[in-house]
């Protein structure tokens, strides 16, 4: 009978941080369009105008109420610079946001591998609040109320973890993971 490795954490890493911030000004979306070439806005179809920045390499979704959704950056500098350049942007068209936008951030996508293998049938049967329908999806959904996160389980030990507010809690919540998975393996 072969030995199954014990699950432990490794390299588990910030891979996208969605934040949002309210800008204090309102927006004149139109011009905002109109005057810059990396946006999107279809008023019809949503409310809100997509920007995308190269560098850092993310996306923000700004409103008329001058709020603000960012996507993609892999820390909290990055989200700071990301949203520096929609204020630069917003200058160009003669907007001047004279606040520092407080940033929440709203949700952590983090992933990494637990370093063994994992029988995802097994799992689905002896852990509450699963859904493992491998013919849809190759991963075991977990929602791990405990650590307020949600997790993607591979068979490959790959693991992906999202809910979470902090970089903390992140490591928190794969710590509560693997302890979890130690007790039915």
């Amino acid at each position: 009978m072969a030995a199954t490795k014990e699950p432990k954490p490794q390299d588990i890493q910030v891979v996208n941080i969605v934040v949002s911030t309210s800008l204090g000004h309102d927006i004149p979306l139109e011009k905002m369009a109109a005057t810059l070439s990396n946006t999107e806005y279809n008023p019809e179809q949503f409310p809100g105008l997509v920007i995308r920045i190269k560098d850092p390499k993310t996306s923000a979704l700004v409103f008329s109420s001058g709020n603000v959704v960012c996507t993609g950056a892999r820390s909290i500098p990055k989200v700071e610079e990301s949203i520096q350049k929609i204020i630069e942007s917003l200058e160009k068209i003669g907007i001047t946001i004279t606040i520092k936008p407080k940033i929440n951030i709203q949700n952590i996508v983090a992933s990494g591998n637990i370093g063994t293998d994992l029988n995802l049938n097994t799992l689905a049967m002896k852990l509450d609040n699963t859904e493992y329908e491998p013919e849809q999806f190759p991963g075991l959904v977990l929602k791990l109320k405990e650590a307020k996160a949600t997790f993607l389980l591979f068979s490959n030990g790959k693991v992906v973890c999202t809910g979470t507010k902090s970089e903390a809690m992140v490591h928190e919540a794969l710590d509560k993971l693997v302890e979890k998975l130690k007790t039915v393996m």
